[in-house]
C-alpha cells in the first residue's frame, strides 16, 4: 500500500535516456524488420504451438529431413526448419521483452499509485484548509472536488 512516507520510486527519465530507449526500440524494429502484425481474427484462427505440439513439430521436421524422399517436393523442409528456428529465436527474445515489459508496467503502476495517493492527500488538505477558512483554498478545493462529483457520499475521496 502506498503512503506519503513510503515513496518507493522518486525519479524521472532524463531526455537523453528517453532518447536512448527510443533509439534502442527503433533498432529492434529495424533489426527485426520482418515482424508483422496480425488481425484479431488471424490470431484466433491460426493454429498455435504449445508445449505438446512444439515437440510434435520438431519431431515432424526431423522426420521430413531424414526421410524427405518419401514426401512430395512441394513440402519444403528448409522452410519448415527456418520457421521453427525463427519461432525458437523469437521465443527467447519475447521472453526477455515480457520481463522488461512487466517491469515497465509495474514501475508505471507504482509511480501512478504514489502520485494518486499524494494527490488524494493534497485534496484532503485543501478541504481542511477550506473548512478552516484559509484564503484561496476554497477555490482550489472546489476545482479538485469536481473529480468526485456524482459519486454519492460526502464528496470526499477514498482513503488511500
Amino acid at each position: 500500500m502506498s503512503n506519503l512516507t513510503n515513496n518507493r520510486i522518486d525519479t524521472v527519465i532524463s531526455d537523453g535516456d528517453l532518447d536512448k530507449v527510443n533509439a534502442a526500440i527503433n533498432d529492434i524494429e529495424t533489426t527485426l524488420s520482418f515482424l508483422i502484425g496480425l488481425t484479431v481474427e488471424e490470431r484466433v484462427q491460426l493454429p498455435k504451438i504449445n508445449v505438446a505440439n512444439k515437440s510434435f513439430t520438431q519431431d515432424a521436421i526431423n522426420a521430413v529431413v531424414n526421410n524427405g524422399t518419401m514426401l512430395p517436393s512441394y513440402l519444403d523442409q528448409t522452410a519448415m526448419q527456418n520457421d521453427m528456428n525463427l519461432y525458437n529465436q523469437l521465443d527467447k527474445i519475447a521472453g526477455r521483452m515480457r520481463q522488461v515489459l512487466e517491469k515497465l508496467d509495474d514501475t508505471q503502476m507504482l509511480a501512478g499509485s504514489e502520485a494518486y495517493v499524494a494527490a488524494l492527500t493534497a485534496y484532503k488538505l485543501f478541504a481542511a484548509a477550506a473548512t478552516a477558512g484559509i484564503p484561496g483554498s476554497d477555490a482550489v478545493y472546489d476545482t479538485l472536488k469536481e473529480r468526485f462529483a456524482g459519486q454519492g457520499g460526502s464528496g470526499t475521496p477514498p482513503t488511500p
